[in-house]
């Protein structure tokens, strides 16, 4: 399978060329400010594309996502597309696993305090999850802003060592984008926009067998 991710696109999807690939996942903050028009247009785009299933996971700009069920949400989507807030899908036998979560900053979207409170949705995530999807990084994995910040989720990465995980795809911190392996574990920061919001980054594509 070959798997098409993205993050951060903020309005600017229409922008993007896509390579071509089976599956296309976006990993969160598809919008501004979470407005019921931004969402729908990126929606209706997203449902445009030519790739067998997609996966779509809120981020903390997108407030619709919070005002909205999980139900409510999948109702308006087509059947070969998945919405994942603390749940997961599995495609062609390959286990997906999405959260929106993100540490608290500034009471944006999904926001939850770091220890316990963020702790308990990483709970939920099932030890055979192959391919995880977080809005955010988890600690020191292309997690650092431009002052060399390391942002990411430690709860996350304590949790990470209990998963048999093959690929971690996220965005958030867009000075981070890129490709690294820790541990047999492929993280992708998969932010097409740079720290000023300029959409200057290529869509990261990988294989799953």
């Amino acid at each position: 399978m070959r798997i098409v991710t993205i993050s951060d696109t903020h309005g600017q999807h229409d922008k993007l060329n896509l390579p071509d690939g089976d599956l296309l996942i976006h990993a969160g903050d598809i919008t501004n400010k979470g407005e019921d028009s931004e969402t729908q247009i990126f929606l209706e785009w997203f449902d445009r594309q030519k790739f067998k299933s997609k996966i779509l996971v809120a981020g903390n700009h997108d407030f619709y996502f919070e005002r909205h069920s999980e139900e409510e949400i999948q109702r308006l989507l087509p059947s070969n597309m998945f919405y994942l807030k603390d749940t997961g899908t599995e495609i062609e036998n390959i286990k997906f696993w999405g959260s929106p979560v993100t540490p608290w900053f500034m009471n944006w979207a999904f926001n939850r305090r770091r220890g316990h409170e963020i702790a308990r949705h990483w709970d939920l995530i099932p030890s055979d999850t192959e391919v995880l999807i977080t809005h955010g990084p988890m600690f020191r994995r292309l997690d650092q802003n431009r002052e060399g910040q390391h942002l990411g989720c430690k709860d996350l990465f304590l949790k990470s060592q209990e998963l048999n995980l093959k690929f971690h795809v996220f965005g958030h911190i867009h000075e981070s984008y890129g490709v690294i392996e820790r541990q047999d574990v492929k993280f992708l920061n998969a932010s097409v926009v740079n720290d000023k919001y300029e959409l200057v980054n290529e869509p990261l594509s990988f294989d799953i067998f």
